[in-house]
């Protein structure tokens, strides 16, 4: 055995390696304990003593690894490096959604077993599906239109001369967190109402009234303010399929279209029958990637409307379930349903992924 250890560290190295790392592990933790009364100070410390503390325990883990016999040693550096990763993972991921299984078949506190009726619940009741009308909504015509209009944008922008402006333009809009998207939109549609001295802000409404129309409501007209919401959204995830298939087209062969031409192809045969199939995987790949999206869609419904007036979500109504309402076992049951219907998108977004790098 001793003969499959080719290492640098002594025993006696190591030995002291890991009595150095225990010491400073140990000892900035009761350091950081004697500086509650100095907050700068102790901010410091901990961010110092955290980042080094993890950088000299990877060094002699990974010292430890190469120490081990050659048969082990593979393994060893894997699970020293990856190990910890492993770990957030399954203490960030699969521990809640196995404790979210849990409280899905358990009543509002999560201590009684009340089997599916919080699944009757989520499938059955009318809050619930409203909810899946309007996620499907999203779904369809969200992701179609980011698609549609990434792709027509990123054609006509390929062949401009104003290319990288229009793109920073398009693009531009992503740099907007969706909250700060929604106060944007607010007051696009703002509406005031009718009476004295009431002005209208709202651009939207601006522009019908100098039109010669009436301003509205655009937030409280059922089912058609789904639409203006979605809006936001085509706003905002147009500028990134628009770079990712902008991207594709750009990796497309000149030849293949200057043959194209010879052969008396015009714009629009060469688009639809050179340039969507050779694209056509990066294409699936942000389709998916946008339709999961829209389905865990929270942030912009909740600043606009709170999921009022018939613009409900899965995920809003998740969090009103959770925390407004306290019902933890309703909330657990929508979050795995969330969860099932997102697996099977999410597995094949992560199939288009390894194609792709298969085909590099």
């Amino acid at each position: 055995m001793s003969q499959d250890i080719d290492s640098n560290w002594n025993p006696l190295t190591l030995i002291i390696l890991i009595i150095v790392t225990l010491t400073i592990l140990i000892g900035g933790f009761f350091l950081l304990q004697t500086m509650q009364n100095q907050k700068i100070l102790m901010t410091l410390t901990a961010v110092t003593w955290g980042l080094g503390s993890v950088a000299l325990l990877f060094f002699v883990l990974n010292a430890i690894a190469e120490s081990m016999p050659r048969k082990v040693r593979s393994v060893s550096v894997a699970v020293v490096f990856a190990g910890p990763a492993v770990l957030m993972l399954l203490w960030a991921l699969v521990m809640p959604t196995l404790r979210s299984l849990r409280l899905s078949f358990a009543d509002a506190n999560g201590n009684g077993f009340v089997f599916l009726d919080n699944y009757k619940f989520a499938f059955t009741d009318p809050i619930m599906l409203e909810s899946f009308r309007n996620n499907l909504l999203w779904m369809i015509f969200g992701t179609s239109f980011c698609v549609i209009m990434g792709l027509i944008i990123a054609v006509l922008a390929d062949k401009s001369r104003s290319e990288k402006v229009f793109k920073s333009l398009i693009f531009m809009p992503m740099a907007v967190s969706f909250v700060g998207a929604g106060v944007i939109w607010k007051f696009i549609y703002n509406y005031k109402g009718e009476g004295i001295n009431i002005t209208e802000i709202g651009l939207l409404n601006a522009i019908v009234t100098s039109l010669g129309g009436e301003a509205q409501a655009w937030l409280l007209m059922p089912f058609w303010n789904n639409f203006f919401l979605i809006i936001i959204m085509v706003w905002l995830q147009t500028g990134y399929g628009m770079v990712i298939m902008s991207s594709a087209i750009k990796g497309i062969p000149e030849e293949i279209n200057e043959a194209a031409k010879v052969d008396g192809a015009n714009a629009f045969t060469i688009f639809f029958k050179i340039t969507i199939p050779y694209i056509m995987p990066t294409i699936i790949t942000v389709t998916t990637t946008i339709l999961i999206f829209s389905l865990k869609l929270f942030d912009i419904v909740r600043v606009m409307t709170g999921g009022n007036f018939g613009t409900n979500v899965i995920a809003n109504e998740f969090y009103l379930r959770q925390f407004t309402y306290g019902h933890s076992g309703q909330a657990s049951a929508i979050a795995v349903v969330l969860l099932v219907v997102i697996v099977p998108v999410l597995a094949y977004n992560l199939k288009e992924f390894r194609g792709r790098e298969v085909l590099k």
